[in-house]
């Protein structure tokens, strides 16, 4: 059984993808972009016992199931 991590473990750990100088690293093949934020809170209830489920996340508090997902850039006009 995989164990929750916590939001303090997560920004504790090095990303990948980022050099400890701060410069960007060639990305790793899996096809995720390490460098977008992870998801640390259950948007329904709020705690940190999130898990990786297949297509997305699932909270163990309040037993959900759910997905984040990057819809695209607003023009500049469109920000205003």
């Amino acid at each position: 059984m995989t164990e929750p991590v916590s939001a303090e473990a997560m920004r504790a750990e090095p990303v990948e993808g980022v050099a400890p100088d701060g410069s960007k690293s060639p990305a790793p093949s899996s096809g995720h972009n390490v460098n977008r934020q992870t998801v640390l809170y259950c948007p329904y209830c709020g705690e940190e016992t999130l898990f990786p489920a297949e297509r997305g996340w699932e909270c163990r508090s309040c037993l959900r199931a759910f997905s984040v997902a990057f819809l695209g850039l607003l023009s500049r006009e469109r920000a205003r």
